[in-house]
């Protein structure tokens, strides 16, 4: 396995990546850095989370020239989400860069104080083809210095209605580019793209589904759908979710599910189209720091969304195709970690949901939802496995001399007391 360490690149990019806890390469960084490193195009078919970010955030700073004020590389996102993630990581690697200047420009920002940076000199822009195209177009914006471009969740962006945009985009940088394409996959349009716009690209495909796939347990849980709600609060409290995301077919499902969880006292909010950006930018917001900790989207409203340890999918209705049941499986089990996706089906979704089980890709097993009785049976030893663990970890003298003088011939009354009282508090 190949480290950090024996690529060649400069000291203040391997101690931001020591930094940022990262050792080894993921299959997609080890194979595309030393090309991208090389001046080579690069045409990668990787899933979100296999670490794509740095695999170019590495290559464009590893030849950023500071001196020159000007924008040298540009990265097209499908999402405004999406491009502050990635102009965030790219900041990360390149903290120790002295005066390097990143910039995320996208919708629903107003566009003054995107104008004012980007006139005070910008080294790398990360931007919506949207914006990226008004900034050109109101001259704030000269593409003329680019070096790389990067165009990442390629199948995205086109599949959102942005193909024009690149294309102009594309138009606008000089034809002596390196070309940086992601994309987890690679639909006619894509290559198309390619095509056109790349000189002989390498093609690297990373297996992810393969890998990444097996270390998300898939389960299925058949229901009537009156009762679809209560077996969602069942799963809920059984799979102990720290933090979930809950996918719905539509606008009113959204709000159906997230209406009555707060009902039942979850910290939860949604995400759907309908809403304005800064309204979307405060749920997220709220998602990212804990202040909920389930989350109910749409597919679109989810699109570009790259939040890290999120251990539980719900697919509160069957989706569409198995590539929409993949993309949304995938927001868990992130960098190596496990997760869980769980689906609940009722009789009218059964033949969407045959389609998505005889996939080869997924690997679903039918269970039943939850009885009363495992519910509490698992509260319970919730419960007993935290006690364990302080056991095993904490100083608790003093409190075995307090239970020693109280207890005498009852500690397991005791005991027992102790533990209704957490749980019945």
């Amino acid at each position: 396995m190949m480290n950090f360490n024996d690529l060649n690149i400069s000291d203040d990019i391997k101690k931001a990546i020591d930094e940022m806890g990262f050792t080894k390469l993921t299959p997609i960084q080890k194979t595309s850095i030393p090309k991208a490193l090389e001046g080579v195009d690069i045409m990668g078919q990787a899933q979100t989370g296999s670490g794509k970010t740095i695999a170019f955030a590495i290559p464009i700073l590893s030849k950023v020239f500071i001196p020159d004020r000007s924008p040298q590389t540009i990265v097209l996102c499908p999402t405004r989400e999406l491009c502050m993630q990635v102009a965030s990581e790219i900041s990360k690697v390149g903290v120790h860069i002295k005066k390097l200047k990143v910039l995320a420009v996208y919708g629903g920002q107003p566009i003054g104080k995107q104008t004012r940076v980007l006139k005070k000199g910008v080294h790398i822009v990360v931007g919506t083809p949207g914006r990226v195209i008004d900034h050109i177009e109101r001259g704030n914006l000269d593409l003329i210095g680019i070096e790389t471009v990067v165009l990442d969740e390629a199948d995205e962006m086109l599949d959102m209605g942005f193909k024009e945009d690149i294309e102009t985009i594309l138009a606008n940088v000089p034809s002596q580019r390196q070309t940086l394409l992601f994309s987890a996959t690679m639909p006619s349009q894509v290559r198309r793209i390619a095509e056109t716009y790349q000189k002989d690209p390498d093609f690297i495909k990373i297996s992810n589904k393969k890998k990444n796939v097996p270390k998300i347990t898939q389960y299925a849980f058949k229901c009537n759908i009156k009762d679809k709600f209560d077996g969602l609060i069942k799963l809920i409290e059984v799979y102990d979710v720290n933090l979930a995301l809950i996918f719905c077919n539509t606008k009113k499902s959204v709000d159906f599910v997230a209406k009555h969880l707060k009902k039942h006292d979850f910290k939860v909010d949604s995400l759907h189209g309908d809403m304005t950006q800064q309204v979307r930018d405060k749920v997220m917001n709220k998602f990212r720091n804990g202040n909920i900790n389930i989350l109910v989207a749409t597919d679109v409203a989810a699109r570009g969304l790259d939040i890290a340890n999120v251990d539980v999918i719900f697919n509160y209705d069957v989706p569409q195709n198995v590539d929409d049941y993949i993309h949304r499986i995938g927001r868990t089990a992130r960098a190596g970690k496990t997760g869980f996706a769980l689906t609940l089906v009722s009789m009218d979704e059964i033949s969407r949901y045959n389609n998505i089980k005889g996939d080869k890709r997924t690997k679903i097993r039918e269970k039943e939802l939850p009885t009363p009785q495992e519910i509490d049976d698992f509260k319970n030893e919730k419960v007993l496995n935290a006690a364990k663990s302080i056991i095993e970890n904490e100083d608790i003298t003093k409190y075995v001399d307090i239970i020693n003088n109280e207890a005498k011939n009852n500690g397991l009354e005791l005991a027992a007391a102790l533990l209704k009282m957490i749980r019945e508090k």
